[in-house]
């Protein structure tokens, strides 16, 4: 099923058509004065232009011709050749009345017959989730299930951070803190114990101190440089140990997206593309795209149009080691053999858009890429009141797991203040404190756009009441709660029709989802779902105030209330999913 404004648009493009004009110009938008119409357009002013006429007396004619249309009630001429148009309240009953009988049809579908990827550039390995992990997590879930929803073929890769310097570090302050562990003899001496040398809470200790231990000392440095080399040349002791880095991070690192409900189909990391680089190289050398420069080999990325220097990107140190941009481009090949994707996100801090930048150019230049577009979806930091990164109140890294326990407790108070499940088993009541403690995260950061760098305030993000996850979440259960009596007092929904302004109001939002969807795709922007949703929802609430549903003495009337608020629930639970957060059947 097209989206109204699509069916306007084509209505109104015919219209053009048939007065011997462009049927380009019969584009239908949203009306910049609600007060005066539902929508408009501007098409005869340009087609005015283009015929050297009147654009009053062309606005005449299309206008007659789309007072013609059963979707058109009123077509009206404003200044100097504006139509505005209100529809026929059949119009808006009809198309209310497909979606509530199959949902699907109201996804725009963009995405069908396309595959992406969406890279959510990791964590480290050996290091715990914090709070500087929120947004791409977060940001990156959105845009996979908004993809998914709008058709797309999706792969989402968590893409770890495990095979940089940092794990150099790490094997070298191991290796002067336990040198007698069999990893590091320089022999093979595999195979190598199952159990760790480490636990997760022994790498938390390490990792700072193996970083500090480098900036302090250049022989350390020096040791970590070559112990990255030889990880990365297969030295076993090495590798073993890094798989026993790698596994104990994992367990944690799947217990916190587990907490914030994301999933993905693949938990791949730098590592994974190391067997492709060799013959990358090879292939980039043999084509002339690389050479070497003062010791190491790079790529030129630099074009004739750049306003600012551009470095090259650097595939080998003078030492050997690969840099992360040999890894990206070598991880580009395995998604391409893999997958064939038309499209990769890469949902990393906007502070990275430089090497991205080179990334892309080289990956482009050298036809590594096929005909996948490559984006970064950059994002902002998240703040404290200070306006400087979010940090503990000791002045450490917050962890992600200490960061939902916070929002969960918050939450858990808001119930409280709210008089919201008091007399629930307490099970249950922490499954709703969890769950509204999570939205408010969720919903706090996605409703910004994602560009910018924003406040955290746990107390605002969990009120009730404003623009916030758990507002939405407690709109969405009072409607379950109506449709639940409603049964409950066996009365059914019935199809939606409209008798009143508010109702009318609240179906044209209720079909402007596909627009909301396919704006917030185009744009990578989950803030658009998060306004559409929250207009949704005041929409309903007027709606709402100014009739009755359940004491509602006509029979046929109280059945299309309890159809239109089963068809707005049910939108707004899917908005809601898109943005990760779970709506609970009861507060």
């Amino acid at each position: 099923m097209s989206s109204l404004l699509a069916e306007l648009s084509a209505t109104a493009g015919a219209a053009f058509a048939a007065e011997g004009l462009a049927p380009e110009l019969g584009q239908i938008q949203v009306s910049d004065r609600p007060d005066l119409a539902q929508f408009q357009c501007n098409g005869a002013l340009a087609a005015a232009k283009l015929a050297k006429a009147n654009p009053r007396a062309i606005a005449e004619k299309i206008a007659a011709r789309l007072r013609q249309s059963p979707l058109v009630a009123e077509a009206a001429i404003a200044g100097p050749g504006f139509i505005n148009l209100k529809l026929t309240d059949g119009a808006l009953e009809e198309r209310l009345q497909r979606v509530a009988a199959a949902p699907e049809s109201a996804l725009p579908g963009n995405g069908k017959g396309k595959r992406a990827i969406v890279d959510f550039g990791g964590p480290n390995i050996a290091k715990p989730m914090h709070v500087g992990h929120l947004r791409s997590s977060i940001i990156g879930d959105c845009l996979q299930r908004l993809l998914r929803a709008n058709g797309w073929t999706v792969t989402s890769d968590v893409h770890l951070g495990d095979w940089g310097l940092p794990m150099g570090q790490l094997i070298a302050e191991l290796a002067a803190s336990r040198p007698t562990l069999p990893y590091f003899d320089a022999a093979d001496r595999s195979p190598y114990p199952d159990e760790s040398p480490v636990t997760m809470d022994d790498l938390e200790v390490l990792y700072p101190k193996a970083a500090a231990a480098c900036k302090e000392d250049p022989a350390r440095l020096e040791a970590a440089r070559l112990a990255t080399a030889e990880l990365q040349a297969g030295r076993p002791g090495y590798r073993a140990l890094w798989e026993h880095f790698h596994d104990a991070t994992a367990v944690g690192l799947k217990r916190e997206f587990a907490s914030l409900g994301v999933v993905f189909d693949e938990w791949k990391g730098e590592s994974d593309a190391d067997p492709l680089i060799p013959a990358m190289i090879e292939r980039l050398k043999e084509q002339g795209f690389a050479h070497m420069d003062e010791g190491a080999l790079i790529v030129p990325v630099a074009e004739e149009s750049d306003t600012k220097e551009v470095p090259p990107l650097i595939l080998l140190k003078s030492d050997g080691a690969v840099l992360y941009g040999t890894t990206d481009l070598a991880t580009i090949i395995d998604r391409i053999q893999s997958h064939d994707p038309n499209l990769i996100l890469y949902v990393v801090d906007q502070r990275q858009h430089n090497h991205f930048e080179q990334v892309f150019r080289a990956a482009k230049k050298t036809g590594l890429s096929g005909k996948a577009e490559l984006e970064h979806i950059g994002y902002g930091t998240v703040n404290g009141p200070d306006g400087k990164p979010f940090k503990t109140r000791a002045g450490g890294v917050m962890k992600l797991y200490d960061l939902i326990a916070m929002a969960t407790a918050e939450a858990d108070k808001r119930l409280a203040e709210a008089g919201l499940a008091a007399d629930y088993p307490p099970e249950e009541r922490a499954r709703i404190a969890k769950a509204v403690g999570v939205a408010a995260i969720k919903f706090a950061d996605l409703v910004n756009n994602r560009v910018s760098n924003y406040i955290f305030d746990l107390e605002r993000f969990t009120r009730f009441e404003g623009k916030t996850g758990p507002y939405l979440q407690y709109a969405a259960v009072r409607i379950k709660s109506i449709l639940k009596k409603a049964q409950a007092e066996g009365h059914a929904a019935g199809a939606p029709f409209i008798r009143s302004e508010e109702e009318r109001q609240l179906a044209l939002q209720l079909l402007a989802m596909p627009e909301a969807l396919t704006l917030a795709e185009n744009r990578r922007a989950p803030n658009l779902i998060c306004d559409y949703v929250f207009t949704l929802a005041q929409g309903f609430s007027r709606f709402y105030t100014e009739h009755h549903i359940l004491s509602e003495s006509d029979a046929a009337l109280r059945a299309a209330r309890l159809g239109l608020s089963a068809l707005t629930l049910a939108q707004i639970e899917r908005m809601l999913a898109l943005l990760g957060i779970e709506v609970p059947d009861r507060m």
